[in-house]
């Protein structure tokens, strides 16, 4: 059985945050908070997941998904262009 956590979900989420904003490294955070890097990465992890469990649970709710539904397609990048190249007429006897 493994023993209790020291530290409460709550900070665990205020560290996860905080190094996904960006404020500090998973190294920094783990010493700040007492525990090791890999706990820290092992929470991101666990938090990480929860929200994409949490994200199918709710079709239809903005800001979740549905595997269903079609997703719409984002930026300009994402939509057909024509070609530029404007292509070659084919010789008739098939070789070259």
């Amino acid at each position: 059985m493994a023993r209790p956590s020291k530290h409460s979900p709550e900070r665990k989420l205020q560290v996860v945050l905080a190094v996904l904003r960006g404020e500090f490294t998973a190294a920094e955070a783990g010493r700040k908070a007492g525990v090791s890097e890999q706990s820290i990465h092992r929470w991101k992890q666990i938090f990480l997941a929860s929200d994409r469990l949490r994200r199918q649970a709710r079709p239809g709710v903005p800001g979740h998904s549905d595997p269903d539904r079609p997703r719409p397609l984002l930026g300009a990048q994402h939509r057909c262009r024509p070609s530029r190249r404007t292509p070659r007429p084919r010789s008739d006897s098939g070789l070259r």
